[in-house]
Protein backbone atom coordinates (compact mmCIF):
# COMPACT_ATOMS: atom_id res chain seq x y z
CA UNK A 1 0.00 0.00 0.00
CA UNK A 2 1.58 3.49 -0.92
CA UNK A 3 1.84 5.57 1.66
CA UNK A 4 -0.08 8.88 2.08
CA UNK A 5 2.04 11.49 0.38
CA UNK A 6 4.33 9.24 -1.36
CA UNK A 7 3.18 9.49 -4.79
CA UNK A 8 2.97 13.37 -4.58
CA UNK A 9 6.65 13.12 -3.56
CA UNK A 10 7.59 11.30 -6.16
CA UNK A 11 6.12 13.23 -8.39
CA UNK A 12 7.77 16.49 -6.96
CA UNK A 13 10.80 15.12 -6.74
CA UNK A 14 10.72 13.96 -10.57
CA UNK A 15 9.74 17.46 -11.73
CA UNK A 16 12.49 19.01 -9.91
CA UNK A 17 14.79 16.96 -11.49
CA UNK A 18 13.41 18.21 -14.74
CA UNK A 19 13.93 21.85 -13.70
CA UNK A 20 17.46 20.77 -12.65
CA UNK A 21 18.55 19.06 -16.33
CA UNK A 22 16.05 22.65 -17.89
CA UNK A 23 18.62 24.95 -16.17
CA UNK A 24 21.90 22.92 -17.19
CA UNK A 25 20.24 23.06 -21.00
CA UNK A 26 19.53 26.87 -21.02
CA UNK A 27 23.20 27.92 -20.42
CA UNK A 28 23.68 26.67 -23.90
CA UNK A 29 21.21 29.03 -25.41
CA UNK A 30 24.33 30.86 -26.84
CA UNK A 31 25.12 27.60 -28.38
CA UNK A 32 21.60 27.45 -30.28
CA UNK A 33 21.92 28.44 -34.50
CA UNK A 34 18.86 30.59 -36.21
CA UNK A 35 18.50 32.46 -38.88
CA UNK A 36 19.89 29.49 -41.01
CA UNK A 37 18.69 31.02 -44.37
CA UNK A 38 21.59 31.38 -47.26
CA UNK A 39 22.00 35.32 -47.58
CA UNK A 40 24.45 37.81 -48.33
CA UNK A 41 25.17 41.51 -47.08
CA UNK A 42 24.63 44.10 -49.91
CA UNK A 43 24.95 47.36 -48.01
CA UNK A 44 26.21 48.33 -44.34
CA UNK A 45 26.32 51.78 -42.22
CA UNK A 46 27.16 51.98 -38.92
CA UNK A 47 25.64 49.03 -37.27
CA UNK A 48 23.01 48.34 -39.89
CA UNK A 49 23.64 45.92 -42.41
CA UNK A 50 21.05 45.35 -45.49
CA UNK A 51 20.84 41.20 -46.36
CA UNK A 52 19.46 39.99 -49.91
CA UNK A 53 18.46 36.38 -49.56
CA UNK A 54 19.55 33.59 -51.86
CA UNK A 55 16.52 33.28 -54.20
CA UNK A 56 15.46 29.69 -54.20
CA UNK A 57 16.27 28.60 -57.38
CA UNK A 58 13.62 25.56 -57.48
CA UNK A 59 10.85 27.70 -58.13
CA UNK A 60 10.35 30.03 -60.66
CA UNK A 61 10.76 33.52 -60.17
CA UNK A 62 7.73 36.13 -58.81
CA UNK A 63 6.23 38.91 -61.15
CA UNK A 64 6.22 40.92 -57.99
CA UNK A 65 8.90 43.70 -56.92
CA UNK A 66 11.38 43.06 -54.57
CA UNK A 67 10.33 42.76 -50.67
CA UNK A 68 12.51 44.68 -48.27
CA UNK A 69 11.45 43.30 -44.76
CA UNK A 70 11.65 46.21 -42.14
CA UNK A 71 11.42 45.11 -38.56
CA UNK A 72 11.43 46.66 -35.06
CA UNK A 73 14.42 48.17 -33.73
CA UNK A 74 13.42 46.37 -30.59
CA UNK A 75 14.54 42.69 -30.48
CA UNK A 76 16.16 41.32 -33.52
CA UNK A 77 14.95 40.33 -36.62
CA UNK A 78 16.17 37.10 -37.20
CA UNK A 79 12.72 36.48 -35.47
CA UNK A 80 11.82 36.34 -39.14
CA UNK A 81 13.70 33.44 -40.04
CA UNK A 82 14.21 31.41 -36.37
CA UNK A 83 14.86 28.24 -37.92
CA UNK A 84 13.79 26.22 -41.52
CA UNK A 85 10.47 24.88 -40.81
CA UNK A 86 8.95 28.11 -39.04
CA UNK A 87 10.51 31.18 -41.20
CA UNK A 88 8.93 33.79 -42.59
CA UNK A 89 11.80 34.22 -45.27
CA UNK A 90 12.08 30.92 -46.09
CA UNK A 91 8.23 30.86 -46.67
CA UNK A 92 8.62 33.98 -49.27
CA UNK A 93 11.24 32.58 -50.87
CA UNK A 94 9.68 29.64 -51.49
CA UNK A 95 7.10 31.36 -53.45
CA UNK A 96 9.76 32.85 -55.70
CA UNK A 97 9.56 36.33 -54.18
CA UNK A 98 13.08 38.27 -54.01
CA UNK A 99 13.68 39.00 -50.03
CA UNK A 100 16.00 42.01 -48.43
CA UNK A 101 16.07 42.68 -44.87
CA UNK A 102 17.15 45.46 -43.08
CA UNK A 103 19.42 44.05 -39.63
CA UNK A 104 19.84 47.25 -37.43
CA UNK A 105 22.33 45.65 -35.14
CA UNK A 106 23.42 46.82 -31.48
CA UNK A 107 23.40 50.47 -31.16
CA UNK A 108 25.89 51.44 -28.78
CA UNK A 109 27.36 54.62 -26.95
CA UNK A 110 27.88 56.87 -30.18
CA UNK A 111 24.17 56.49 -31.64
CA UNK A 112 22.78 57.74 -28.60
CA UNK A 113 22.13 61.06 -30.70
CA UNK A 114 20.28 58.84 -33.44
CA UNK A 115 16.42 60.83 -33.86
CA UNK A 116 13.40 59.68 -36.24
CA UNK A 117 14.77 61.55 -39.02
CA UNK A 118 17.91 59.78 -39.00
CA UNK A 119 16.65 56.07 -38.76
CA UNK A 120 13.65 56.83 -41.64
CA UNK A 121 14.76 59.31 -43.98
CA UNK A 122 18.76 58.39 -43.65
CA UNK A 123 18.70 54.60 -43.01
CA UNK A 124 15.82 53.19 -44.42
CA UNK A 125 16.25 55.76 -47.62
CA UNK A 126 19.53 54.98 -48.00
CA UNK A 127 18.36 51.01 -47.73
CA UNK A 128 15.67 50.89 -50.26
CA UNK A 129 18.14 52.91 -52.67
CA UNK A 130 20.86 49.74 -52.12
CA UNK A 131 17.72 47.30 -52.51
CA UNK A 132 16.61 49.04 -55.60
CA UNK A 133 20.53 49.39 -56.94
CA UNK A 134 21.42 45.90 -56.31
CA UNK A 135 17.90 44.42 -57.88
CA UNK A 136 17.44 46.71 -60.65
CA UNK A 137 13.91 47.67 -59.38
CA UNK A 138 12.43 50.68 -59.76
CA UNK A 139 10.49 50.54 -56.56
CA UNK A 140 10.24 47.99 -53.78
CA UNK A 141 7.04 46.13 -51.53
CA UNK A 142 7.51 47.20 -47.81
CA UNK A 143 6.66 44.40 -45.23
CA UNK A 144 6.73 46.12 -42.09
CA UNK A 145 6.99 44.35 -39.08
CA UNK A 146 5.36 46.00 -35.62
CA UNK A 147 7.16 49.22 -35.26
CA UNK A 148 9.08 48.84 -38.35
CA UNK A 149 5.35 48.67 -40.21
CA UNK A 150 5.09 52.16 -37.97
CA UNK A 151 8.08 53.54 -39.24
CA UNK A 152 7.25 51.82 -42.95
CA UNK A 153 4.35 53.86 -42.65
CA UNK A 154 5.73 57.29 -42.39
CA UNK A 155 8.75 56.25 -44.94
CA UNK A 156 5.56 55.54 -47.98
CA UNK A 157 4.16 58.73 -46.20
CA UNK A 158 8.03 60.89 -47.13
CA UNK A 159 8.34 58.84 -50.63
CA UNK A 160 5.51 57.29 -52.15
CA UNK A 161 7.47 56.84 -55.54
CA UNK A 162 9.53 54.47 -54.25
CA UNK A 163 6.85 52.06 -53.00
CA UNK A 164 4.46 49.76 -54.82
CA UNK A 165 2.91 47.61 -52.04
CA UNK A 166 2.69 47.57 -48.31
CA UNK A 167 2.43 44.68 -46.14
CA UNK A 168 2.09 45.38 -42.34
CA UNK A 169 2.32 42.51 -39.70
CA UNK A 170 1.57 43.35 -36.33
CA UNK A 171 1.85 46.98 -37.11
CA UNK A 172 0.65 49.55 -34.63
CA UNK A 173 -1.71 52.37 -36.08
CA UNK A 174 -3.85 53.90 -33.16
CA UNK A 175 -1.82 53.94 -30.32
CA UNK A 176 -4.71 55.13 -27.72
CA UNK A 177 -6.89 52.44 -28.03
CA UNK A 178 -8.74 50.81 -24.86
CA UNK A 179 -7.02 47.81 -24.76
CA UNK A 180 -3.59 48.84 -25.25
CA UNK A 181 -1.70 48.17 -22.35
CA UNK A 182 1.60 48.67 -23.79
CA UNK A 183 0.52 52.79 -24.80
CA UNK A 184 -1.27 53.05 -21.23
CA UNK A 185 2.02 52.10 -19.81
CA UNK A 186 4.12 54.49 -21.95
CA UNK A 187 1.68 57.46 -21.11
CA UNK A 188 2.75 57.26 -17.76
CA UNK A 189 6.70 56.99 -18.11
CA UNK A 190 8.99 60.06 -17.52
CA UNK A 191 10.68 59.43 -20.58
CA UNK A 192 13.08 62.43 -20.87
CA UNK A 193 14.09 61.08 -17.39
CA UNK A 194 14.97 57.74 -18.63
CA UNK A 195 16.61 58.62 -21.63
CA UNK A 196 18.89 61.56 -19.94
CA UNK A 197 20.11 58.89 -17.41
CA UNK A 198 20.57 56.09 -19.58
CA UNK A 199 21.47 57.89 -22.85
CA UNK A 200 20.63 54.63 -24.48
CA UNK A 201 17.58 52.69 -23.26
CA UNK A 202 18.89 49.23 -22.07
CA UNK A 203 17.57 46.71 -24.24
CA UNK A 204 16.83 44.28 -21.21
CA UNK A 205 14.76 46.83 -18.91
CA UNK A 206 12.78 46.85 -21.62
CA UNK A 207 12.67 43.34 -22.10
CA UNK A 208 11.68 42.60 -18.52
CA UNK A 209 8.91 45.58 -18.91
CA UNK A 210 7.33 43.69 -22.03
CA UNK A 211 7.61 40.05 -20.23
CA UNK A 212 6.01 41.85 -17.10
CA UNK A 213 2.77 42.56 -18.87
CA UNK A 214 2.33 38.89 -18.55
CA UNK A 215 3.97 37.79 -15.91
CA UNK A 216 2.86 34.19 -15.78
CA UNK A 217 2.39 33.44 -19.12
CA UNK A 218 5.74 34.68 -19.95
CA UNK A 219 7.79 33.58 -16.81
CA UNK A 220 6.67 30.63 -14.77
CA UNK A 221 4.07 29.17 -17.09
CA UNK A 222 6.46 29.09 -20.17
CA UNK A 223 9.27 27.39 -17.68
CA UNK A 224 6.84 25.03 -15.99
CA UNK A 225 6.06 23.87 -19.48
CA UNK A 226 9.43 23.76 -20.82
CA UNK A 227 10.12 20.86 -17.84
CA UNK A 228 7.48 18.98 -19.85
CA UNK A 229 8.98 18.38 -22.62
CA UNK A 230 12.89 17.87 -21.42
CA UNK A 231 12.99 14.87 -23.07
CA UNK A 232 11.92 15.69 -26.33
CA UNK A 233 15.34 17.38 -28.02
CA UNK A 234 13.81 18.74 -31.04
CA UNK A 235 11.22 20.51 -29.20
CA UNK A 236 13.65 21.80 -26.69
CA UNK A 237 15.98 22.98 -29.36
CA UNK A 238 13.23 25.04 -30.57
CA UNK A 239 12.44 26.48 -27.13
CA UNK A 240 16.01 27.59 -26.60
CA UNK A 241 15.75 29.16 -29.93
CA UNK A 242 12.74 31.26 -28.73
CA UNK A 243 14.53 32.00 -25.44
CA UNK A 244 17.84 33.48 -27.34
CA UNK A 245 15.71 35.70 -29.41
CA UNK A 246 13.66 36.93 -26.58
CA UNK A 247 16.60 37.88 -24.39
CA UNK A 248 18.61 39.31 -27.28
CA UNK A 249 17.89 42.55 -26.77
CA UNK A 250 19.60 45.38 -28.37
CA UNK A 251 19.84 48.81 -26.73
CA UNK A 252 17.65 51.42 -28.42
CA UNK A 253 19.40 54.56 -29.39
CA UNK A 254 18.53 57.08 -26.73
CA UNK A 255 17.07 60.23 -29.15
CA UNK A 256 15.25 58.25 -31.29
CA UNK A 257 13.46 56.34 -28.65
CA UNK A 258 12.57 59.39 -27.00
CA UNK A 259 10.77 60.68 -30.10
CA UNK A 260 9.35 57.82 -30.60
CA UNK A 261 7.53 57.40 -27.06
CA UNK A 262 6.49 60.81 -27.08
CA UNK A 263 5.41 61.12 -30.33
CA UNK A 264 3.53 57.75 -31.09
CA UNK A 265 2.33 56.09 -27.31
CA UNK A 266 1.99 59.91 -25.54
CA UNK A 267 0.64 62.17 -28.29
CA UNK A 268 -1.02 59.39 -30.62
CA UNK A 269 0.82 61.40 -33.49
CA UNK A 270 0.45 59.45 -36.24
CA UNK A 271 -3.52 58.48 -36.69
CA UNK A 272 -3.61 62.62 -35.54
CA UNK A 273 -1.05 63.46 -38.68
CA UNK A 274 0.55 64.82 -36.32
CA UNK A 275 4.19 63.79 -36.81
CA UNK A 276 7.07 65.64 -38.72
CA UNK A 277 10.27 64.23 -40.07
CA UNK A 278 12.53 65.97 -42.70
CA UNK A 279 10.45 68.93 -42.25
CA UNK A 280 7.14 67.04 -43.58
CA UNK A 281 4.22 66.17 -42.39
CA UNK A 282 2.99 61.86 -42.15
CA UNK A 283 -0.64 62.13 -43.62
CA UNK A 284 -1.54 58.96 -43.64
CA UNK A 285 -4.79 59.83 -46.02
CA UNK A 286 -2.17 60.37 -48.43
CA UNK A 287 -1.44 57.07 -49.02
CA UNK A 288 -2.86 55.31 -52.06
CA UNK A 289 -0.88 52.24 -52.71
CA UNK A 290 -2.30 48.73 -51.84
CA UNK A 291 -1.88 47.27 -48.41
CA UNK A 292 -2.34 44.16 -46.68
CA UNK A 293 -2.78 44.54 -42.82
CA UNK A 294 -1.75 40.79 -41.24
CA UNK A 295 -2.56 41.19 -37.57
CA UNK A 296 -3.03 38.64 -35.09
CA UNK A 297 -6.15 38.17 -32.56
CA UNK A 298 -4.16 37.82 -29.79
CA UNK A 299 -1.91 40.20 -29.50
CA UNK A 300 -0.88 41.37 -26.32
CA UNK A 301 1.83 43.83 -27.04
CA UNK A 302 -0.23 45.42 -30.46
CA UNK A 303 -4.20 44.51 -30.40
CA UNK A 304 -5.90 44.26 -33.71
CA UNK A 305 -8.11 47.04 -32.65
CA UNK A 306 -4.34 49.27 -33.14
CA UNK A 307 -3.64 47.76 -35.95
CA UNK A 308 -6.98 47.78 -37.51
CA UNK A 309 -7.52 51.52 -37.43
CA UNK A 310 -5.56 51.77 -40.53
CA UNK A 311 -8.30 50.86 -42.50
CA UNK A 312 -9.76 54.06 -41.72
CA UNK A 313 -6.57 56.20 -41.55
CA UNK A 314 -5.45 55.80 -45.13
CA UNK A 315 -6.35 56.70 -47.95
CA UNK A 316 -5.89 53.77 -50.41
CA UNK A 317 -9.24 51.74 -52.09
CA UNK A 318 -7.17 48.60 -52.22
CA UNK A 319 -7.04 47.42 -48.91
CA UNK A 320 -7.11 43.86 -47.39
CA UNK A 321 -6.88 42.39 -43.93
CA UNK A 322 -7.01 39.51 -42.28
CA UNK A 323 -6.60 37.84 -38.54
CA UNK A 324 -4.57 35.20 -37.02
CA UNK A 325 -5.68 32.93 -34.46
CA UNK A 326 -2.12 33.34 -32.77
CA UNK A 327 -0.09 36.12 -30.03
CA UNK A 328 2.23 38.87 -30.98
CA UNK A 329 5.12 36.19 -31.69
CA UNK A 330 3.02 33.24 -32.71
CA UNK A 331 2.48 35.24 -36.44
CA UNK A 332 5.46 34.45 -37.15
CA UNK A 333 6.55 30.98 -35.71
CA UNK A 334 3.80 29.41 -35.65
CA UNK A 335 2.74 26.16 -37.48
CA UNK A 336 -0.12 27.00 -39.38
CA UNK A 337 0.43 31.16 -40.15
CA UNK A 338 3.97 30.46 -40.76
CA UNK A 339 2.46 28.08 -43.81
CA UNK A 340 -0.33 30.29 -44.65
CA UNK A 341 1.31 33.82 -44.29
CA UNK A 342 3.82 33.54 -47.13
CA UNK A 343 1.41 31.92 -49.97
CA UNK A 344 -0.88 35.11 -48.71
CA UNK A 345 1.44 37.43 -49.52
CA UNK A 346 2.31 35.91 -52.34
CA UNK A 347 -1.12 35.84 -54.14
CA UNK A 348 -1.61 39.08 -52.87
CA UNK A 349 1.07 40.43 -54.60
CA UNK A 350 0.64 38.52 -57.56
CA UNK A 351 -3.08 40.15 -58.40
CA UNK A 352 -1.62 43.58 -58.13
CA UNK A 353 1.19 42.42 -60.20
CA UNK A 354 -0.77 40.74 -62.82
CA UNK A 355 -3.21 44.11 -62.69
Amino acid sequence: MTAPGSKFIEESLEFQSKLLKARGLAKDVNDITVGTTPKEEIYREDKLVLYRYHANLDVPPHDAQPILIVYALVNRPYIADLYESRSLVKGLLDQGLDVYLIDWGYPDASDSSLDMEHYIAGYMRRCVAAARRDSGASNLNLLGICQGGTMSLCYISLYPDEVQNFIAMVTPVDFNTPDNVLAHWFREVDIDLVVDATGNVPGMLLNSMFLSLKPYRLGLEKYLQFAKIIDQPERVENFMRMEKWIFDSPDQAGEMFRTFVKEFFQKNGLIKGEIEIDGKSIDLSELKLPVLNLFAKHDHLVPPSSSQAMRLAIGSEDYTESAYDTGHIGIYVSSKAGKDIPRRISRWLQERSSA
